[in-house]
């Protein structure tokens, strides 16, 4: 049911973003007067197809191979164009509106992006205060000096209002800074500003769990070992453990305590483990194998449960957050902008060595991330097609020829000759854009089995 949901939820993400992508071409073609024959979601032979109306009869389909999508215009390198409709053929429109048909489709990308945002800020949303639990020894965390039940309020003077923000922050800050400022408040209010020094973990850059590898994780309040949510695919739902159920022993040792339980667990990645549990007044017991996940530079056990966290915790942990329909604009122009800075500056350390290459995910990591937001609800789910539509909108942008950069580059190039550039020049960047897109593919795909068949 996970894969299955993953999947549904990916189609539904790529045909929403794709769909967009290519609308942006399309409807600022038609406006500058080019002839538009085809638009197609998804790539290869055609699914469903219908013929629109008016003079242009515009082909629309749904095609095989949902990876992507495109817009057919008509144009004079692709074959003979009637006499009649020569000044409608992309390749002889002017160059200013040549550019503005390319530029549309990222353009209509991070449009999206602001308008899911002001969704998301409409409707309202939950997000999870930044506060922290004892940090990892010997970590960058550690030797600042943070505290357990501290919150993190603001990094390198940014405010950080979440966890996400939090990571946010620490990426937008870089991994070679010995003294970013990290303002923290205690639970009596007052606040103070420490350095932290990420030149102290030469392997941040190689990770793609930042928190874990400056040795943060998030706040677990002394609860009682009871079970609050489940992992619907982890190991505790695997074996039969439901909410409500209280954790006695593990491995014939008590648990008098949620934390308690977590120390138990986390050292013991992929292990065979039996686990004593109270449900309805009666004992019973289960043995299980734990799952794994990376944690900074270490693995740790996962028994994939959650504790029950009475009202009063939430209250503290948690903040409820909606805007009006005016101030939930510039909350998406917000948001677009810096997770649009963050990419771009995600993307040139990658280029420079400076950040994982790790960073880079393909379809399968992409499908996760769709099943699980959308398991979640409507919220998490928008959150996600903004930041994938946004990522959407920068690679289409790179400078790498049969990319929309690319031919923005090409038109740059006319623009300061005063000529377009030969045909043979664009049919060589052709073949050198595929080669690198490719290569870009290829590494995206080797991230996802990694993760899957790795460990990470």
């Amino acid at each position: 049911m996970t894969i299955l949901i993953s999947v549904v939820a990916f189609l539904v993400a790529i045909a929403i973003l794709v769909t967009v992508h290519e609308a942006g071409h399309f409807f600022v073609a038609r406006w500058c007067n080019v002839r538009v024959r085809r638009f197609s979601v998804g790539f290869g032979r055609p699914l469903l197809r219908w013929q629109g109306r008016g003079p242009d009869r515009t082909e629309y389909c749904l095609s095989a191979i949902p990876l992507g999508g495109y817009v057919q215009m008509l144009d004079e390198r692709e074959g003979e164009v009637d006499p009649e409709e020569r000044h409608r053929a992309f390749n002889n429109r002017p160059l200013l509106q040549r550019t503005a048909v390319v530029a549309a489709g990222p353009a209509a990308n991070f449009l999206f992006a602001i308008l899911a945002y002001w969704a998301v800020a409409v409707v309202g949303m939950t997000e999870l205060r930044p506060l922290i639990d004892d940090p990892t020894p010997g970590s960058p965390a550690a030797e600042a000096g943070l505290e357990r039940g501290q919150e993190i309020v603001a990094i390198d003077g940014r405010e950080t209002g979440t966890w996400q923000r939090v990571a946010m922050g620490f990426m937008d800050a870089g991994f070679h800074r010995e003294d970013v400022p990290v303002t923290l408040r205690h639970e009596d209010g007052r606040e103070v500003t420490v350095p932290l020094n990420l030149r102290a973990e030469p392997k941040l850059r190689d990770t793609t769990d930042v928190l874990g590898a400056i040795g943060l994780q998030a706040y677990t309040p002394d609860l009682p070992a009871v079970v609050g949510r489940l992992a619907p695919d982890g190991a505790a739902a695997r074996a039969g453990l439901e909410e409500g159920d209280r954790i006695v022993a593990f491995d014939g040792e008590p648990v008098d305590s949620w934390l308690g339980l977590v120390d138990r667990v986390e050292p013991r990645p992929g292990e065979s483990v039996t686990v004593a549990f109270e449900r309805e007044g009666q004992e019973r017991q289960v043995t299980l194998t734990l799952g794994s996940q990376e944690r900074g530079e270490r693995e740790v056990g996962m028994l994939g449960v959650g504790p029950h966290v009475p009202e009063d915790y939430q209250t503290r942990m948690q903040r409820e957050v909606q805007y009006g329909p005016l101030a939930g604009i510039a909350y998406g122009v917000e948001r677009t902008w810096d997770t649009t800075s963050l990419t771009v500056k995600v993307l040139v350390r990658m280029v420079m060595g400076e950040a994982s290459l790790k960073n880079i995910g393909g379809p399968v990591t992409i499908g996760q991330f769709a099943g699980d937001t959308a398991s979640m609800g409507v919220v998490p789910f928008l959150t996600f097609l903004a930041v994938i539509s946004i990522s959407l909108g920068i690679i289409n942008l790179l400078p790498i020829p049969i990319l929309d950069g690319g031919h923005l580059l090409y038109f740059l190039v006319e623009a300061i000759r005063g000529k377009p550039v030969s045909e043979r020049v664009q049919a060589i960047g052709q073949q050198v854009g595929i080669v690198v897109l490719i290569g870009l593919m290829g590494l995206a795909f080797y991230n996802d089995f990694e993760r899957l068949f790795g460990g990470g």
